[in-house]
């Protein structure tokens, strides 16, 4: 295991309704030192399996029979009161239209199934780590392609934005523009310990999982717009 790692041993569940492609990653991931704890063929199986073996990380498909990813995505989210799963998709194509459904759903990031191993195992271990998947850009591009023509999925729980200070508010905008925090820091004069302490203080405050979900609720929370003067001023 490479230095900095933690030495836990990480836990997974993988869910696609190919058995050749839950052998494969199965074997990607084992041969790494990530525990497979169990394989899934559909959504409610995902669910059901997830419930019983508690993993640290889903890899979740998307397309799949009767229960599909999205679904199992938000019940196994709703279930986890603890807040210590995280889900990644797996799609096909490269801006799927079921992501954006996906990351509102709570999922962390997603992948595209020709992953390399090298890839998925550092994917498995970033989101098991704590920090999200897809780079906050790449999830503005599906947000900007996606939010008007989803505009009836359920609404956020949280919305509600009058906990944060003034000054949270401004990280969060400019975060849901694609910035890292070293351009964060840059751009607000602070030191990027700072910024990661606002960042830090932002995703406890509204419950949120990592960056993906902050930069979905200030689009859906209306604090910014695609287009609109946050994005212009980049």
């Amino acid at each position: 295991m490479a230095d900095g790692v933690s030495t836990d041993v990480v836990r997974a569940v993988i869910a696609d309704d190919q058995a050749l492609v839950r052998t494969g990653f199965g074997m990607i991931l084992a041969a790494d030192g990530i525990e497979v704890t169990a394989e899934a063929a559909d959504g409610a199986e995902a669910v059901a399996a997830v419930l019983r073996t508690r993993p640290d990380v889903v890899l979740m498909d998307i397309r799949m029979p009767g229960m599909d990813g999205i679904e199992a995505t938000r019940r196994i989210l709703a279930e986890d009161s603890a807040g210590e799963v995280r889900v990644i998709i797996l799609t096909t194509y490269d801006l799927d239209h079921y992501v954006y459904a996906a990351l509102t759903a709570g999922a962390s990031g997603f992948l595209l199934k020709d992953v390399t191993p090298e890839h998925l195992v550092a994917a498995v271990r970033l989101v098991r780590s704590g920090d999200a998947l897809l780079a906050p850009a790449i999830t503005r591009r599906l947000i900007e392609r996606f939010a008007h023509r989803e505009a009836a999925l359920p609404a956020s729980p949280h919305r509600d934005l009058s906990g944060l200070t003034p000054r949270e508010l401004e990280v969060l905008r400019l975060l849901a523009t694609g910035l890292s925090n070293a351009e964060l820091a840059e751009r607000l004069f602070l030191s990027p310990t700072t910024v990661k302490t606002h960042v830090g203080r932002i995703l406890s405050k509204l419950e949120l999982r990592d960056r993906v979900q902050a930069v979905v609720l200030a689009y859906e929370s209306g604090l910014i717009t695609p287009g609109g003067p946050a994005e212009s001023a980049r």
